[in-house]
């Protein structure tokens, strides 16, 4: 089955380009569309991403290109691998490109500020892709360890279960295994909301407060990212398997964690901008607790976590401060 389709991945992040290069190092015809066309170039010439995935050698039959028309004619496989923040320019740059045969694949994970859209539903609103062709991948990935092969699981969560089992098949190797689900909602939520308590854990060990809080916040972390997405309409058992705890635990934990080191970086009580441009990567958390804190306080979901790291970045509370707020909150029985 893999034979009969073919991947254009659209980003060439970290994600996008380890994507790439195991689709394309396991029988897959994939061509990786890299927007900046020096990059493009300096990839093609030297088989290396060495801004964003570096000493990770590319694949002779990965195609590389610089453009979007030939991208989008040569896949039927289309995987989004970019950042929220930038996904809605990106999908309006393919709108004239898109046929009946394309399925759509969000490997991102965040929330778009001002609309609140999920991946999914950003897409829907650019490029009115019916739900029958999309599909969403979240777990706990690091893009480094899965270019280096080493075991990894995901999910791929679609409303159609046909192409649920399909992506299964088409992304799954022996070092990346696949399992289904149908709750986009559910996998996309906990997507986006782990990286928020990703942020307030690296915060938390950046004061040095130890392994108790850490287990702390990234289990009440969950109970906030449950709350929020069965509101929504998720599957609370979701938020139990890969994407949800699993991805919650990796980004929490994790060193290659870009959200749990900006945490790290605000425990200093350091300005988000300053430190936002000293990061070559996207920490997609900073843009979804904005979103995050609008969202809840608006439908009366209990997320003190998150309002607080809400408070850190945007209104400069001190990390401390914080702290001492949160657990000086009014004891309660332990509840979703």
């Amino acid at each position: 089955m893999k034979k009969t389709y073919k991947i254009t991945v659209i980003g060439s992040g970290s994600w996008g380009t380890a994507l790439s290069n195991m689709f394309a190092k396991n029988g897959i015809n994939t061509c990786l569309y890299v927007r900046k066309k020096e990059l493009c170039k300096e990839m093609y010439k030297k088989r290396e991403n060495k801004k964003y995935l570096p000493d990770i050698m590319l694949t002779k039959e990965l195609i590389i290109t610089s453009n979007v028309e030939e991208a989008m004619q040569f896949g039927n496989i289309i995987l989004l691998a970019v950042p929220v923040k930038y996904l809605r320019e990106s999908l309006s740059g393919l709108l004239n490109l898109v046929n009946d045969e394309h399925i759509f694949v969000s490997a991102a994970k965040g929330i778009e500020n001002d609309t609140f859209f999920r991946p999914s539903e950003v897409v829907k609103d650019v490029l009115n892709v019916n739900d029958e062709r999309f599909a969403v991948l979240s777990g706990p990935n690091f893009a480094k360890e899965v270019a280096m092969e080493l075991p990894t699981a995901t999910v791929v969560a679609s409303c159609n279960n046909t192409l649920a089992k399909k992506l299964q098949d088409v992304f799954s190797c022996n070092y990346f295994r696949v399992y289904t689900s149908d709750d986009v909602v559910g996998v996309e939520t906990a997507a986006a909301i782990k990286n928020v308590i990703a942020i307030a854990v690296g915060i938390s060990d950046g004061l040095g407060f130890g392994n108790n809080a850490k287990a702390s916040l990234i289990t009440r972390g969950l109970t906030e990212m449950s709350r929020l997405g069965t509101m929504l309409g998720a599957k609370t058992e979701t938020f139990m398997g890969l994407a949800g705890i699993g991805d919650l635990v990796l980004t929490c934990t994790g060193n290659l964690s870009r959200n749990r080191r900006l945490g790290i970086e605000l425990s200093k009580n350091l300005d988000v901008d300053s430190i936002l441009n000293t990061m070559v990567m996207v920490a997609e958390g900073v843009n979804t607790v904005k979103s995050v804190f609008i969202w809840s306080n608006k439908h009366n979901v209990d997320m003190p976590i998150s309002n607080q790291v809400y408070e850190i970045l945007y209104n400069r509370k001190n990390p401390k401060q914080a702290a001492v707020e949160l657990m000086n909150r009014p004891l309660k029985e332990e509840s979703l």
